[in-house]
């Protein structure tokens, strides 16, 4: 028998008759150990699932990867590149982690109705465009039907340029295009999307790719250039590098150069501004761990002066420094644990409420989401109880050697 742990046990699980030991020590460590667990489940699991909303809305507009003209400047009126058939088949597939190829045209344009005008860009999609992500995100009506051998002027706006101009579900509008001189596209509205990503929401209208090139002039394979879904995300800076290095030395018939970046290098600070967020976690956490184990470590100190009787009578009986400071890491193990129960019931249980009914809202002008995302995992959730059950225990080490410190004779005598 486990003498350690069976005295460890009728210490800590008395009946109050019995005098159970250090009731407030114990209930203040627990609610510690509680509370700092519940705060890291709940950081964790909204910057995450923030970080994954805000990444998934840009890449739903551009992608993971982007292959273009290399003279192409920032603007979206793009130099076009040719991408046929055998480059896509040979080399951009073959690639390992790439899911799917899709060819897009952008034009920049005036959008005008009797009451208002505003400047939009006209992204042109072609019938391989993946509708995912707009599906997800429709307010009204349907995605585009593009066919390869017909030319549409259908087009999906966002719900913010549909307000702004007063405009639903089967109205159409026409949209000015300066290029030497003014052209006039009338296009038909089938769908309404709202992503809350203002940035881009107030700003794409997507229609078929081919009224782009009648605008452009351009070519039946020539585009502004392709982009690319890939099945890891963890994986895309060594899938855009791979692809980069087969296609910088690639010329199309034109002469012109492919250049390939991925997601994070086309928005860069917005990245930066996702990257920062995990350091914020990471101090979140840190301070949690401190608060639990600094509240577990004052517990512990106080049992054992409050045992300092009990202590000197084990010592007179024979047993050791080691044993005995075993006896109340086991009660410190009783505390914490129950302390990570309490923790992950309640941290658990508000991310199931705000996951289910998004309570807690967000300004979608300045967070690009309108409901605080949830985002749990089972390694998250696990790795946080080990990591403070561990780490709290470590800790308790040290505090332990206050048993050392214990004279058996006064402490007998000790009241």
């Amino acid at each position: 028998m486990n003498i350690e742990f069976f005295i460890a046990r009728r210490l800590y699980f008395s009946s109050e008759k019995e005098k159970k030991i250090s009731p407030p020590a114990i209930r203040i460590a627990i609610v510690s150990i509680a509370l700092g667990l519940m705060i890291m489940i709940l950081a964790l699991a909204i910057v995450i699932g923030f970080k994954q909303e805000v990444r998934n809305k840009v890449i739903g507009f551009g992608a993971h990867i982007q292959i273009t003209n290399f003279d192409s400047n920032t603007s979206f009126e793009t130099a076009p590149i040719v991408v046929n058939d055998s480059i896509i088949n040979e080399v951009i597939l073959p690639t390992a982690n790439i899911v799917s190829v899709q060819h897009f045209a952008t034009k920049p344009g005036i959008m005008k109705t009797d009451d208002d005008f505003m400047g939009v860009i006209v992204k042109g999609v072609d019938s391989d465009y993946n509708w995912d992500f707009f599906r997800q995100n429709l307010v009204s009506g349907n995605v585009l039907n593009i066919h390869r051998d017909t030319t549409s002027s259908t087009v999906i706006i966002s719900k913010v340029i549909a307000d702004k101009m007063k405009l639903d579900i089967g109205d159409s509008f026409f949209t000015y295009f300066i290029q030497n001189e003014v052209r006039a596209r009338k296009f038909h509205i089938v769908g309404i999307y709202q992503t809350d990503f203002s940035e881009y929401d107030k700003l794409f209208i997507l229609t078929d790719i081919k009224q782009v090139r009648r605008l452009n002039q351009w070519d039946d394979d020539q585009v502004s250039g392709v982009e690319i879904l890939i099945n890891d995300y963890n994986r895309l800076d060594q899938t855009a590098e791979e692809l980069y290095f087969k296609m910088t030395d690639l010329k199309d018939r034109n002469g012109n150069t492919y250049y390939t970046r991925s997601i994070k290098d086309l928005n860069p600070m917005l990245f930066a501004w996702l990257g920062i967020l995990d350091t914020n976690v990471v101090v979140i956490i840190l301070l949690m761990f401190a608060v639990a184990c600094f509240s577990i470590i004052s517990g512990l100190i106080i049992i054992i002066l409050e045992r300092a009787n009990m202590i000197g009578i084990l010592k007179s009986m024979g047993e050791n420094n080691i044993s005995i400071r075993k006896i109340f890491l086991y009660i410190s193990a009783f505390i914490i644990g129950k302390g990570l129960f309490w923790g992950n019931l309640i941290g658990i249980g508000c991310c199931l409420i705000q996951k289910q009914f998004g309570i807690f809202r967000l300004d979608p002008e300045s967070y690009y989401i309108s409901v605080v995302p949830i985002v749990l995992t089972v390694e998250n959730i696990v790795l946080l109880n080990i990591g403070t059950l561990l780490l709290s225990l470590l800790m308790l080490i040290g505090p332990s050697y206050l048993v050392t410190r214990i004279d058996p004779v006064k402490a007998i005598r000790f009241d």
